[in-house]
Parts: C-alpha cells; structure tokens; sequence
C-alpha cells in the first residue's frame, strides 16, 4: 500500500459575513486572521491543525447542508469545551452519547448556522464493549 503525504490545508466557507464569521471560528481555533479584501483567511494554529477560508456568499444558502467538520478534543473536556463554544455564539444542536462505545459527540451550529461537532473518544481501557 502506498502512502500518500495528504493533509488537510483549508476549509472554505462562503459566509454572509466573512468578518464576523471568521471572528468566531478565529476565537474557537485560535488563529489569528488575515484580512484581505472581502476575504479573511485564518492559518492552521500549530502542527496539525487546519486553515480556514471566509469569502462573501455568492448564491442564497443551501437548505441542506451536506458536509460539516469534526472537532476532536481530549476525553472528558467535551461538555466544558461545548459551552465555551455556545458562550462564543454557538448554538446547540443535539448530543450523542451512547450510539457507540468509541465516540461520544455534540453536534452545535456556527453563528451562520454551519454544523460543526464536537467529539471525544474515551481511552482505549475505558470505551465500553
């Protein structure tokens, strides 16, 4: 099997407001912005982490969104972290804790309404059979 050197560089994100947006997920990630124009760009804060592209809505929403992200956080700071994110402009959507031993997650909104989860996976001496 070959392996592939494949990383994520950025997700991009058309937005109502690319200001006020990119604010948000600025304050979640910690990155810092870079304005340009009607864009704003965040780079990966740190190793491993992934950039954010925020540019002005070109056509009207899509009713269904088809794609959102997985955040991962480490065991145990999932419920803290959610409400630091709701404190931020987040909005609650649902949680799921016991569909598999593996993951436990809260799926929230961005301020945009862009679904976004929030998940912790258990140590391996505690995930349930």
């Amino acid at each position: 099997m070959t392996n592939h050197a494949i990383t994520l560089g950025a997700i991009n994100l058309e937005a109502e407001d690319p200001t006020a947006l990119a604010a948000f997920w600025a304050a979640v990630t910690g990155a810092e912005r870079s304005a340009g124009g009607d864009s704003v760009y965040l780079p990966p804060n740190g190793a491993g982490g992934f950039g954010m592209f925020f540019q002005p809505g070109t056509t009207p929403r899509a009713e269904n969104q088809v794609a959102h992200w997985d955040l991962t956080v480490p065991w145990g700071s999932r419920e803290s972290e959610v409400q630091r994110l709701i404190g931020l402009g987040a909005t609650h959507k649902w949680d799921v804790l016991d569909e598999v031993p593996y993951v436990q997650w809260t799926t929230l909104a961005d301020p945009e309404g862009n679904l976004f989860c929030v998940a912790e996976h258990p140590p391996v001496d505690q995930q349930r059979a």
